[in-house]
C-alpha cells in the first residue's frame, strides 16, 4: 500500500525540477496526481521540462496523472485548475505550492512589473489556490494537506554592518518565501479548529541543481556535488502530507531537517542542522 493510496494531489511548478520529482513520488505512493504548470510539451520554454514529460513517466511507471496549463498568478487559471481537478479525480486532498518565479536583480534595478508578477506567481497563487481547496478538506472529516514549497533565500542578511554587499539580487525572492513561511503558520492556525488538515512550509537544506537553478548559475551544473537531490525534497513533501496533522501542522521547516526527524533518513545535513533556519523555521 501507498503512503496517499485514494488521494488526489495538485502539485503546481510540476514541469521540471522539484515539481516533477514531487508528482513522479506522489504517483508512486498512490495519488492521482494533477500536475500543473505553463509548460505543456517540451521546447514551449527555455528550459527543460514539460507537464507532458512529467505526466508520461508518472503513466510510464503504472501511476495516474493529468497535465493542466495554468498560470497561478492568475485567479481564474488557479479556480480553473481545482475544478479540472474535480472534474477528473475528485475532491482535493493534497496541495503542493511548488511553483515559483524569480528574477536576480538588485532592487535599484528592479522593474516594478516584475517585482509585482513574482510575488502574484510566488505568495498570491498559493493563496488563491489554498482558498479553493479548503472547502474540500473542510467537508466532513476529509481533511487534508497544503505543503508550500520555500527557499532558503527566506532567511536574510541580518543586521550590519556587512563586509560585503550582496550582489546575487535575491532581495525580492527571498521576500517572497519569507512571506510564504508567514502565510503558512497563519493559515496552519486558521485551520486547526477545521478538522484533520496540516499546512507546512519545506524548503531545500541545501541547493537542488535543477533547469532552473543551473540557468540563474546556483549550482555548477545537474550534478554538482553541493547541491541536494530533487527527491530529498520530494521525500520531505510527502512526509508532510501523510503524516497526522497534529504532528505537522504549522512547521516550517527543511528537507533534510524533517526527514531525519522522522527517521526516514540518516545524518541529514544543511539548514536547520548545520546553520540556522529562518525565524519561522524556529516557531
Amino acid at each position: 500500500m501507498g503512503k496517499l493510496d485514494g488521494k488526489t494531489a495538485i502539485v503546481t511548478g510540476a514541469s521540471r525540477g522539484i515539481g516533477q520529482a514531487i508528482s513522479e513520488l506522489f504517483a508512486a505512493e498512490g495519488a492521482r496526481v494533477a500536475c500543473a504548470a505553463r509548460t505543456l510539451n517540451e521546447g514551449d520554454h527555455n528550459l527543460e521540462g514539460s507537464l507532458a514529460r512529467t505526466v508520461a513517466a508518472v503513466e510510464a511507471a503504472g501511476g495516474q496523472a493529468k497535465a493542466f496549463v495554468a498560470d497561478v498568478s492568475a485567479e481564474s487559471d488557479c479556480l480553473a485548475l481545482v475544478e479540472g481537478t474535480r472534474a477528473a479525480f475528485g475532491p482535493v486532498d493534497i496541495l503542493v505550492n511548488n511553483a515559483a518565479l524569480s528574477y536576480f536583480t538588485p532592487i535599484a534595478e528592479f522593474a516594478t512589473n516584475r517585482w509585482m508578477r513574482a510575488f502574484a506567481v510566488n505568495v498570491h497563487g498559493p493563496f488563491m489556490l489554498a482558498k479553493a481547496v479548503l472547502p474540500d478538506m473542510t467537508t466532513g472529516s476529509r481533511g487534508g494537506a497544503i505543503v508550500n514549497i520555500g527557499s532558503g533565500a527566506a532567511i536574510g542578511p541580518g543586521r550590519g554592518p556587512y563586509d560585503s554587499p550582496s550582489v546575487r539580487g535575491n532581495t525580492m525572492y527571498g521576500a517572497t518565501k519569507a512571506a510564504l513561511e508567514r502565510l503558512t503558520q497563519g493559515l496552519a492556525q486558521e485551520v486547526s479548529g477545521m478538522g484533520n488538515i496540516a499546512v507546512s512550509c519545506v524548503s531545500p537544506s541545501k541547493v537542488v541543481p535543477t533547469p532552473g537553478t543551473v540557468y540563474h548559475h546556483l549550482v555548477d551544473g545537474m550534478d554538482d556535488p553541493r547541491g541536494e537531490a530533487p527527491d530529498l525534497m520530494a521525500q520531505a513533501t510527502l512526509l508532510l502530507a501523510s503524516e497526522a496533522p497534529e504532528k505537522v501542522n504549522g512547521r516550517v521547516t527543511y528537507s533534510q531537517l524533517i526527514l531525519g526527524e522522522f527517521g526516514w533518513i540518516e545524518n541529514p545535513v544543511g539548514r536547520g542542522i548545520d546553520s540556522t533556519g529562518s525565524g519561522y523555521s524556529q516557531i
